[in-house]
């Protein structure tokens, strides 16, 4: 999928990308820190992440469709540069939903077979969790802005000029 009624599908892609990872992002931080939250909201975290993961290449496979389409341009290759980081945000955000649901699923009894997998009894891995899971949450943000920041650039570059 490379044009959506023919426009760039990237320049559309790009505004779920923008919204929801970030917003994975903080539901991660807020599930993470707090323990209610966590127990509403780290399953549909869970979806919402790894729902991410799946649309980053996709967004960035139609960003590089568009790329070669487009004059050659210093800010535009910066900006695909940075937009190859994004999985890795997506990833890490995913990976931590994950574990959180599943510490969460498994410290209420809700799995199938109770074994106890990621300890959700223990405080220490939880407090380790809680600091890596906001850390994450804050670098993925930070890429998400840094990127779309560097797009921002690299469109409406040459408009500014003009006016």
């Amino acid at each position: 999928m490379q044009t959506v009624n023919g426009l760039p599908a990237h320049v559309l892609l790009v505004h779920a990308v923008v919204v929801l990872l970030p917003l994975s992002a903080a539901l991660l931080a807020l599930t993470a820190v707090w323990p209610a939250a966590r127990r509403r909201l780290a399953g549909p975290n869970a979806i919402l992440s790894v729902l991410v993961v799946v649309l980053v290449p996709i967004t960035t496979s139609a960003g590089e469709w568009l790329e070669h389409r487009v004059a050659p341009n210093p800010l535009v290759q910066r900006h695909a540069e940075l937009g190859d980081t994004a999985i890795y945000a997506a990833v890490g955000v995913a990976t931590l939903a994950v574990v959180l649901w599943w510490r969460q699923r498994e410290s209420t009894g809700r799995s199938l077979v109770q074994r106890n997998f990621l300890a959700p009894t223990s405080n220490a891995l939880t407090a380790a969790l809680t600091v890596v899971a906001v850390l994450v949450a804050g670098v993925a943000v930070y890429d998400v802005v840094r990127i779309g920041d560097s797009g921002a650039k690299a469109s409406w570059n040459n408009w500014a000029a003009r006016s």
